[in-house]
């Protein structure tokens, strides 16, 4: 029998969908990150089915005692916290473990904290990079952040908010000033987006305490627009065209297709350059 990763709400618990519920009723125990957490859950939407213990601290252990199982015929099903298992949270060793021996594995999406604070950032959502936590060590996380600075992607973390003065004095000095969206609390009733630059965050949080978990979405570096070519330029760029033997009408022909100039004005230039040689 398979192994679903189940996503869970991050926040709102209208958010955990009707397949979500029938899976969670059908299969034979249910992985938790926090028993506690998942039994609130689960008893809002009366469903009732034996719970393991399954965190980062014991996961290895864990999924080595659970493999037997599956391989006998049982199914299961992991949940974390909120959102997504296996995205900066518990579930990846078991899914190793399964996808080993060739037990089926089956995602249940659901929320996560990371796309839907950048489909809210106002930043661009084509390409990003996620890096979930930063290291709690300001050498390790100097860096991490070293490594993304000349990225263009959107850079998108999560972060405590114990650690968030700490985290945008760091984005501030190793990535420089860039907009930077905070995304809290997201579905919860408190949620709120904040926008701005990253020092403008760094001197909003010297004013007031951060509460509540936080998504940061970063801007990443934004991409260098080609210089515009010149006549000149692209009259040189025929010549050089001509040297290597094509004829100077298909010369100007090319240099046209790529600087924007009429073939004729490029082909006046050309004639210049040509005579001061």
């Amino acid at each position: 029998m398979p192994l679903y990763i189940v996503g869970s709400p991050i926040g709102n618990l209208g958010d955990l969908s009707q397949r979500a519920v029938e899976v969670l009723n059908s299969v034979d125990f249910i992985c938790a990150e926090d028993t506690r957490v998942t039994g609130v859950l689960l008893s809002k939407f009366g469903i009732k089915k034996p719970m393991i213990s399954y965190h980062e601290h014991n996961a290895r252990q864990r999924g080595e005692e659970l493999l037997p199982r599956l391989l006998a015929g049982e199914s299961a099903a992991v949940v974390t916290d909120a959102g997504m298992p296996c995205i900066s949270d518990p579930g990846e060793e078991i899914v190793k473990l399964c996808a080993e021996h060739g037990i089926e594995v089956i995602a249940v999406p659901g929320p996560t904290a990371a796309m839907s604070a950048l489909a809210i950032s106002g930043l661009p959502t084509k390409r990003f990079c996620f890096e979930g936590f930063l290291s709690v060590t300001k050498r390790i996380r100097r860096e991490h952040l070293r490594q993304l600075k000349d990225l263009p992607q959107t850079l998108i973390f999560y972060e405590a908010p114990h650690k968030l003065k700490n985290t945008l004095n760091d984005l501030l000095e190793e990535l420089g000033d860039r907009r930077i969206s905070l995304c809290r609390e997201m579905t919860k009733v408190h949620e709120e987006v904040i926008r701005g630059t990253i020092s403008e965050m760094t001197e909003l949080y010297k004013e007031q305490e951060p509460r509540g978990e936080y998504v940061l979405v970063v801007e990443g570096v934004p991409e260098k627009a080609e210089e515009e070519m010149s006549l000149d330029d692209a009259a040189k760029l025929a010549l050089s065209l001509e040297k290597e033997g094509m004829k100077p009408p298909e010369a100007c022909k090319e240099a046209a297709k790529l600087s924007g100039f009429p073939k004729s004005q490029i082909y006046a230039k050309l004639r210049e350059l040509s005579a001061q040689e």
